[in-house]
């Protein structure tokens, strides 16, 4: 019975620290994920600028022959 006891706090103690390794893992991973999302915005916002303000939608756009 001690045995088994001994065994299980071990399989815990792995348990405990498989869990917060994928802990750190999932935090960093979000702290990877709000840089993008702040970078994708950041380099939206200069595309943006870029385009000129009169700049219409091809659909809008007559033909040349017109």
């Amino acid at each position: 019975m001690e045995a088994r006891m001994i065994e299980i706090e071990i399989k815990l103690s792995y348990a405990e620290d498989t869990l917060e390794a994928l802990n750190r893992t999932v935090f960093r991973q979000q702290e990877q994920i709000d840089q993008l999302q702040q970078l994708v915005i950041r380099l939206s916002n200069q595309l943006q600028d870029m385009v000129p303000q009169e700049a219409r939608e091809p659909a809008e756009e007559r033909p040349p022959h017109y």
